[in-house]
């Protein structure tokens, strides 16, 4: 056996045993699928970042055997800077913001592993990416029952082209993940790798009664979470909230507008309960997403004394409130508009520990075309609920 084969081996063996010594516990078919579906072929360039530059990193750029290791380390790997394919990329490199990764294989394990596939489930992916979580699903279900969709065509032809050369041949489309499902096509398992507000009302349609979803959800904050839901005969989906927290980048339909933040200028002001730094505390700040409005943007930034700001605003009634940290003192709240943001920050802050911090996987989830509703239960009985 060659000597680049073996080590190609080598590396599958080592990421499957990474995954296994982690938090996810492997099930023999997921082990099978990692150990047998390569994952270098689907990330052949990707970012590395040096500084404020995203630098594309190919195997002969070097060390070849860095760059394998990376590649099958239980990390995410950046192949897309605003809109930007690392391998279209100037070899300086490019500055902007992520559009597009391959999942951590973690992280994959955990999903594939709530969406429980057999071979002959009908799945739908929303978000091709890469391929190689598609490439999963066909090595699970059988290519010809896996349909995968982005919104870049870039990655649907690049997805198309490395599960090709793999033997794999899903339906792969270009086109609008929360809509863009072939007509009349029914699905006993849907997964997005990438995160919604709400559920699709067409995903809720096309997963059959009994199938599961499995489905990112993420806000403003960085602190996601993924859901996994079992479609009832009524047209509802219940489900959990898992425990691991994600911060998948957000489904792109094309209608997204970058809300500008308005500047808050010095005026009246208050004393907060709470650093803006909470809210990139993972533990706490699904449970802040909650009590956020849908469309509420947070930003971040430095004061002149390198101290922590954190301002939050509300496009729906013009609200927007900083929260700036001060040397020796408790953080200082300034709002303008009618509403002070911080406050039920402050308010669902004090629940939380009230309730002793609870964790992601003890929360449930309901899911209709009109909405969603997270619930969870104390263990007093007491029963608490955010409807969106």
């Amino acid at each position: 056996m060659p000597d680049d084969e073996q080590r190609l081996i080598q590396a599958r063996v080592s990421l499957t045993q990474q995954i296994d010594r982690g938090s996810v516990v492997l099930s023999s078919q997921l082990a099978e699928a990692f150990l047998n579906v390569p994952r270098h072929p689907f990330v052949p360039v990707f970012y590395r970042r040096e500084s404020e530059r995203f630098i594309p990193w190919q195997i002969t750029d070097g060390d070849a055997q860095a760059w394998l290791d990376a590649v099958y380390t239980d990390d995410s790997l950046i192949t897309e800077v605003d809109g930007v394919h690392a391998e279209q990329a100037d070899p300086g490199g490019v500055t902007g913001v992520p559009t597009s990764s391959s999942t951590a294989p973690s992280l994959m394990a955990d999903m594939l592993d709530a969406l429980d596939v057999n071979e002959g489930d009908e799945v739908y992916e929303a978000g091709a990416g890469s391929g190689y979580n598609a490439a999963m699903l066909c090595h699970l279900a059988g290519d010809k029952h896996v349909t995968t969709v982005d919104r870049s065509d870039t990655l649907t032809a690049l997805a198309r082209e490395r599960l090709n050369g793999l033997g794999f041949d899903p339906l792969v489309i270009h086109g609008d993940g929360a809509r863009d499902l072939p007509p009349d096509a029914m699905y006993d398992r849907i997964i997005a790798t990438a995160s919604v507000r709400r559920i699709p009302p067409s995903w809720l349609e096309r997963c059959r009664v009994g199938g599961i979803l499995v489905i990112p959800f993420k806000g403003t904050l960085a602190g996601g979470m993924i859901a996994r839901l079992t479609k009832l005969p009524d047209g509802t989906a219940v489900g959990r909230i898992l425990h691991t927290p994600a911060a998948f980048m957000p489904l792109r339909t094309g209608t997204e507008a970058e809300e500008q933040v308005p500047e808050i200028p010095d005026g009246p002001c208050r004393d907060a309960g709470l650093s803006g730094r909470a809210l990139d505390d993972w533990t706490f700040s699904f449970f802040a997403q909650l009590h956020m409005p849908p469309g509420l943007v947070r930003t971040y930034d430095r004061s002149g004394d390198g101290l922590h700001v954190t301002t939050l605003y509300d496009p729906a009634d013009g609200s927007a409130t900083r929260i700036e940290d001060r040397p020796e003192a408790t953080p200082l709240v300034t709002s303008i508009g009618p509403r002070d943001l911080w406050a039920p920050m402050e308010l669902a802050h004090q629940l939380w520990r009230r309730l002793n911090r609870p964790r992601r996987e003890w929360f449930s989830i309901e899911a209709t075309p009109a909405g969603q509703t997270v619930t969870y239960m104390a263990p007093d009985g007491q029963i608490h609920r955010w409807t969106r």
